[in-house]
């Protein structure tokens, strides 16, 4: 067993931390399931153009996207707390909002709501870096995965409370709505019980520079977790948007849809229980290796058929994964930066990853729908769009494993 006094990683301070975390991610991240289950549906409901009936989810990705530089900037000066309960308050007043606008019947309304969400789930993806504040090097990769492992209870908590909350109110979704506020000002509780130090300041109360975003983007290291990061999250988006257009076009039942995208959810989050020990064993570069040949798998088996058994088959292995090429890139990327450069670092990997999401959400629909006349043919599309990202992303890593080692 770990000496508890040699590895802070053992100690209570660093345990609780994850734990909170864990909470934060399983009842918090709740909300994500629950607006991304309705989301669409209300977009149809009150947009002007059919087509236009995801932008809504698309907003939320582009607000996370916009939000994670100020809001890891606002996290590096003043502490993890500070900046979750920012997180907290941007989807109490994005759901707010977005309840109001179906009340008055306004798309435009509805979709500020939305970008508001963008700014709790660009705080729900800090959680991850959270863990590893506190953690030793070799804990470091089991913490974020043990927060990663979070989302399956969110993923199980939310669709029931959907359930449970739709009928609530006259108009469509505002219950739900006003459900995700209760959840944010009651979850924000949670965070009292961090106890992560902010980052340590030098002589006239500034803090220690490090290197600037240009230099970051230098470090090879740091560039390819990134990219892998980019790669894993938004081919996951791509093909998981399509997937229940595709599964009913295809004459399937929509409940039939709902448990093909359930089993990816599971596929998603439980491998995180020991996606860290596998990280701790095989290195970073071997299981984000092993994550893009399992997102390859998922294509070839969604291009061999539309059986029902294809879609549960590719939905799975791209859960699986996801797993591992996100955790193991933000792992990868956990090694490569300063204290100092911790806030610029990880609100530039966000930044640019959930740029990667919000492209690849609008792309789905277009590539699934606009595509060769035909549902199977949009769904091949869709897959076939894989190739050149794996490829790019594949390439990184082999590049990055041939470089000779630094002195």
């Amino acid at each position: 067993m770990v000496d508890t006094v040699q590895d802070p990683a053992e100690s209570p301070s660093a345990w609780r931390n994850v734990m909170v975390l864990v909470a934060a991610q399983a009842i918090l991240g709740s909300q994500m399931p629950m607006i991304f289950v309705v989301g669409g549906l209300a977009g149809q409901m009150l947009a002007p153009n059919a087509c236009l009936a995801t932008l809504p989810i698309s907003l939320i990705v582009f607000g996370s996207m916009t939000t994670a530089p100020w809001l890891s900037t606002v996290m590096q000066r003043y502490g993890r707390r500070v900046g979750f309960f920012a997180g907290t308050l941007g989807g109490s007043l994005g759901a707010a909002t977005a309840a109001y606008g179906l009340w008055v019947d306004s798309f435009l309304i509805f979709l500020v709501g939305s970008y508001l969400t963008g700014i709790y789930m660009s705080a729900q993806g800090f959680y991850r870096f959270a863990a590893a504040d506190t953690a030793s090097e070799s804990f470091r990769p089991k913490a974020i995965s043990y927060v990663m492992a979070g989302g399956l209870a969110s993923a199980l908590i939310g669709p029931q409370l959907v359930k449970l909350t739709n009928d609530l109110t006259v108009v469509p979704f505002v219950g739900l709505y006003a459900t995700v506020v209760a959840i944010n000002v009651l979850g924000a509780a949670l965070f009292l019980f961090l106890d992560i130090p902010r980052p340590e300041r030098v002589a006239h109360g500034t803090l220690p520079e490090g290197r600037s975003r240009g230099e970051l983007l230098k470090d090879p290291k740091i560039v390819v977790a990134i990219i892998c990061a980019m790669v894993s999250y938004a081919l996951m988006n791509l093909v998981m948007t399509s997937t229940p257009l595709a599964v009913v076009g295809c004459g399937y039942e929509q409940d039939t849809a709902a448990d093909i995208v359930s089993a990816h959810v599971l596929a998603m989050f439980i491998p995180s229980f020991f996606t860290g020990h596998l990280i701790a064993r095989f290195g970073t570069t071997r299981i984000v290796a092993l994550g893009l040949f399992i997102l390859a798998g998922a294509g070839i088996v969604a291009l061999m058929g539309v059986d029902l058994q294809n879609f549960f088959i590719a939905l799975i292995l791209l859960g699986l994964g996801w797993n591992f090429g996100f955790i193991g890139a933000t792992a990868m990327l956990q090694s490569a930066h300063s204290l100092a450069e911790r806030g610029r670092v990880q609100g530039l990997n966000d930044a640019l990853v959930f740029g990667c999401v919000t492209v690849a959400s609008l792309a789905s629909g277009g590539l699934m729908n606009c595509s060769g006349g035909s549902v199977t043919a949009g769904w091949a599309a869709v897959n076939m769009a894989m190739i050149p990202f794996l490829a790019l992303a594949g390439g990184a890593l082999i590049w990055l494993a041939l470089r000779p080692a630094e002195e």
